[in-house]
């Protein structure tokens, strides 16, 4: 087992590697260097003013060179201006500029200044964190039990019309996108016109105090999507496990089918379940960027599409590193998961 932990964290280490630097890489093109160039020193500054003002900002040297400088495995540039007056990367607000650190990278917890919010990265990113944290574990308390209801419903009789009415209904949450469900919410839940104005259509309120009116909407609009999924897997794993041998041996020794749903067949129908319900955290992400813009719920996503939209390149950095680690995580965490509740995968 520790075997399989090392080999997956190994894993994971190199793919945040090889994730960072194609953003990096991505994020510092020419054209996005040269935006952010005239939007600080002036729209109408020249090619060589341009190439100047990058040169001092610490944009000019080798892409793999700057990459090491923001990840903290080589020395912060400096720069000496006409006066004598030294800048550089390491040399930020309330450090000593005679003795500045020579790393100070994303390792060592420096994350750069947001040009947009006029504030430290990690600080941004913290709050737009804890404001989809909330969002998104209210999502799963919602999505996770409903989807797993719904499919052991649909898997225990499979083809019966109970199985087809969920499965139907399944399907069609899931072929709904996030800003499709979101908008028919809206429209029917707090327009006048429709009479139902149960709900707030925006989530800002929510932000500092949550609550059924103003948050009902965007919990149902993500967990609505997913829940669809989850139940159509769920259903799939149970109704195999309902053909096994073991379960029908179970059924002729007179077991009543309640007892065999639940003491026999549940807990092996939920190992494949488990791996996808890990697997909705990285693509809650996802759903959060359009459902927190629609909502004007300024959590996590839609601080990306903020930094996104206004070049901010720093941020733009640090938002990709928290989504790579999420990700890699909660890969590790069902990777883990599923070694424990299947024997023969942990033996292997």
């Amino acid at each position: 087992m520790l075997t399989f932990f090392a080999r997956r964290l190994l894993a994971m280490v190199v793919t945040a590697l090889c994730l960072t630097f194609v953003v990096f890489w991505l994020t510092n093109l020419a054209p996005n260097l040269e935006k952010i160039a005239k939007t600080e020193a002036g729209a109408r500054i020249t090619d060589a003013e341009v190439e100047s003002w990058l040169d001092k900002n610490g944009f000019g040297g080798p892409i793999l060179l700057r990459y090491g400088e923001w990840l903290g495995v080589l020395p912060g540039w400096t720069q000496v201006e006409e006066d004598g007056t030294v800048r550089g990367r390491c040399l930020t607000e309330g450090v000593d500029p005679a003795a500045p650190p020579r790393f100070c990278g994303i390792l060592q917890g420096d994350w750069g200044h947001s040009r947009v919010f006029r504030t430290e990265v990690i600080e941004v990113i913290g709050r737009g964190l804890a404001l989809t944290g909330k969002l998104m574990f209210w999502v799963m308390v919602v999505m996770v039990p409903g989807a797993l209801l719904l499919g052991v419903l649909a898997g225990m009789r499979e083809g019966s019309r109970t199985d087809r009415v969920l499965s139907t209904a399944a399907i069609a949450t899931t072929a709904t996108p996030e800003y499709v469900s979101g908008v028919v919410f809206i429209a029917v839940f707090t327009s006048s016109a429709v009479g139902l104005k149960w709900f707030n259509g925006s989530a800002t309120s929510a932000m500092e105090d949550a609550t059924f009116v103003n948050f009902t909407l965007p919990v149902l609009t993500i967990a609505l999507y997913g829940m669809g999924y989850i139940a159509r897997m769920t259903r799939a794993s149970m109704a195999e496990v309902m053909t096994s041998q073991y379960i029908r041996t179970a059924r002729l020794k007179g077991v009543s089918f309640p007892q065999v749903v639940i003491r026999h067949a549940l807990r092996n129908a939920l190992i494949a379940p488990f791996t996808v319900i890990m697997l909705q955290v990285p693509w809650l992400l996802t759903g959060v960027v359009i459902v927190e813009t629609l909502f004007n719920y300024k959590g996590f996503g839609w601080t990306l599409v903020e930094a996104a939209g206004n070049n901010d390149i720093e941020l733009l950095l640090g938002v990709s590193v928290v989504s790579v680690i999420v990700v890699l995580v909660t890969q590790l965490i069902s990777d883990v998961g599923y070694a424990v509740l299947n024997p023969r995968i942990r033996l292997s």
